[in-house]
């Protein structure tokens, strides 16, 4: 007997539409039994899908999907929507090269209506769709589903001061899973949820402003007096003086509860507003304890629940930078620690438990931890900004505009450089070294190991203008780490193999595969270490000693570190030939970080590849291996 009757039977949201109501429980229960052993077969995001089971099951329900629009935020939170739109059997290779990718995806189905892996990007996108529909004369429902961590963005409620004046119709669903900021989801609140999105409480509304046109005092008075007793009983008085019809809170996990209320608001004009409360990991006892442990897992037992790594492990880059944090913290109290949201990612936990007053969790809001941190700056303390590379560009007018171009000394801590793996193209920081060496004043370091990583660090945290260290996802090399804080001579590279013929300019984590290759090749190998300011007398010295210089980077070729060499070059006439190599002009998918690595030729063997197709054909670039199969 199969252990989903009743998932079984469904390929498509048509099918969840037929289904009876009271059916939905029991395709909530399916769903999420089969989510939980689907992650913990392959990894993923878990305890946040977890969380949306029935609100998916509902949305699903109700609207007629995909001609109305389900516009997802905070994209990691749609497996359930992904299996519900007949995407089932690719669950088995979830964010493996060539599998279902763990964000909505436009080019993987019609059902993905707005590709999402940045934050708070719905409600903006959801008004397009809207005025779109208004503008071509179609008639069609758009949702906006958001996460209550995406609302601490600007860009959220650029967009509801937008849509509440643009006379769309639209619904935003703010999926809010943290209770503190709610009061408790009982009888009154659906109560009210359903009296205030239901025609009768609507069309008496309605009624009474037509009769009250005749009298502008007796109108506002009656207006007013509303938004006093919804404000008494609901925290929704900002979105309505934003112009939206608020709902809520009413309980996520209570179907009951959601479709009649989802039925209802499809059914009203204008923008709406529906406030539901869920929980992380609900359903899963040892996710909805520690939701943070489990909001993205490695493969794992059910059963048993995530485990301790293995003892004497390597330290991961994160680490290292949260190891560093705390030294120079306590060796300078004017150092003040900053995140968007990421503490546990950014390896910030330990930081903040030690230095509470320094430590600042801004929220999903990038735009404004850069300038914070340069607002500290101005005032004598020194801020260092724990971000990932891929969500500072969305901080980069800030970093221009507000630290750069007044040369503060901001220090940028860039975690996940490079290719991210399964997360995929909206994780790659790609193009970090590319988007900072343009900006005047910038220093830009790329470590090629742990013990460099920490000296980079301080080297940045001591000089007197912005700077950023850049560095991978994962483990490096396994080097021992020298605990003094000590700084490295600025724009200073270093020879670390000598060969013949061929000299590889490594920068930052590419520097174990130049090494791995050089061995084949017998070619000089550099650690560049610096991509800002590039040391020229070192390339100028290996371009009097070398026929071929290979520049190698895990960044974006147009711009990025090779392109640096390339004007070192160009500027004093040096006619020496150059190969670059690092990540071409494509965005590169989800997939194991190093199949994708070896595709792009940045492993031993590409480089190996690259050089010899050099040699023979006098090209300027890297032909990549075919897409490895069997990941």
């Amino acid at each position: 007997m199969t252990r989903y009757p009743l998932l079984d039977t469904i390929s498509e949201p048509a099918q969840v539409r037929k289904l009876d109501r009271r059916q939905l429980p029991q395709l909530a229960d399916e769903l999420r039994a089969f989510l939980l052993e689907s992650v913990a077969r392959t990894g993923g995001h878990l305890s946040s899908n977890l969380g949306t089971v029935e609100l998916t099951v509902a949305l699903h329900h109700v609207f007629d999907t995909p001609h109305d629009r389900l516009v997802w935020d905070v994209g990691h939170q749609t497996y359930a929507h992904k299996v519900l739109t007949g995407r089932r059997s690719g669950m088995g290779k979830l964010r493996m090269r060539g599998g279902v990718s763990g964000f909505p995806k436009r080019s993987e189905s019609s059902y993905d209506t707005f590709g999402v892996g940045h934050s708070s990007t719905s409600i903006s996108a959801a008004l397009g769709m809207a005025l779109a529909a208004k503008i071509k004369g179609e008639t069609r429902k758009v949702v906006a589903i958001i996460g209550d961590g995406a609302m601490s963005a600007g860009q959220a409620f650029e967009a509801l001061n937008n849509a509440g004046v643009a006379d769309a119709d639209m619904l935003v669903v703010l999926n809010d899973n943290d209770m503190s900021i709610s009061p408790a989801v009982g009888a009154l609140n659906r109560y009210l949820a359903r009296l205030f999105s239901g025609s009768s409480f609507n069309a008496a509304r309605k009624a009474g402003e037509k009769i009250l046109d005749f009298s502008p005092s007796l109108r506002e008075f009656a207006k007013r007096a509303e938004e006093h007793v919804k404000g008494m009983l609901t925290p929704g008085t900002l979105f309505e003086e934003m112009g939206f019809n608020y709902i809520g809170p009413i309980d996520g996990h209570d179907l009951e509860s959601l479709v009649p209320t989802l039925q209802n608001l499809k059914n009203l004009k204008g923008p709406q507003f529906l406030h539901v409360i869920t929980k992380k990991g609900q359903g899963y006892k040892l996710a909805e304890v520690d939701p943070i442990l489990y909001h993205g897992v490695s493969k794992f037992k059910p059963d048993v629940g995530i485990a301790d790594g293995p003892s004497g492990a390597k330290p991961s880059y994160t680490q290292i930078f949260g190891d560093w944090l705390c030294d120079m913290a306590a060796a300078d109290p004017k150092l003040v620690g900053i995140t968007p949201a990421m503490r546990e990612g950014s390896g910030l936990l330990r930081f903040s438990e030690r230095f509470p007053e320094r430590y600042y969790d801004v929220g999903i809001a990038e735009q404004h931890a850069v300038t914070f941190a340069a607002g500290l700056a101005c005032e004598g303390l020194r801020p260092v900004l724990a971000i990932y590379s891929t969500f500072l560009q969305r901080g980069y007018d800030q970093l221009v505009h507000d630290v750069a171009l007044q040369n503060l000394p901001v220090v940028f801590a860039l975690d996940r450089g490079g290719l991210v793996g399964a997360d995929g193209p909206t994780h790659h920081g790609a193009f970090d070294l590319s988007f900072l060496t343009c900006i005047p004043n910038m220093v830009v370091m790329t470590p090629s190991d742990e013990d460099e990583c920490r000296k980079m660090l301080t080297t940045a945290y001591r000089l007197d203008g912005p700077a950023a260290v850049r560095y991978p996802r994962g483990t490096g090399s396994g080097t021992v780490i020298d605990k003094k804080l000590v700084g490295l001579p600025v724009g200073k590279g270093e020879v670390r193999r000598r060969g013949s013929g061929v000299a590889l300019l490594a920068f930052g984590s590419m520097l174990t595969p130049a090494l791995a290759a050089a061995e084949e090749l017998d070619a000089t190998v550099a650690n560049m270490r610096f991509v800002k300011p590039i040391d020229r007398e070192l390339i100028m010295a290996l371009a009097a000693e070398h026929s071929l210089l290979i520049s190698v980077e895990e960044n974006a070729l147009i711009g990025g570190a090779g392109a640096e060499v390339a004007r070192v070059l160009e500027d004093t006439g040096n006619p020496v030939r150059l190969l670059r190599l690092g990540i071409p002009d494509r965005f590169i998918e989800h997939g194991d970080q190093a199949l994708l690595l070896a595709e792009i030729c940045l492993d031993r063997d590409g480089i190996v590849r690259a050089v010899r197709q050099s040699q023979d054909s006098a090209a300027d670039s890297c032909t990549p291996a075919g897409p490895t199969s069997g990941e």
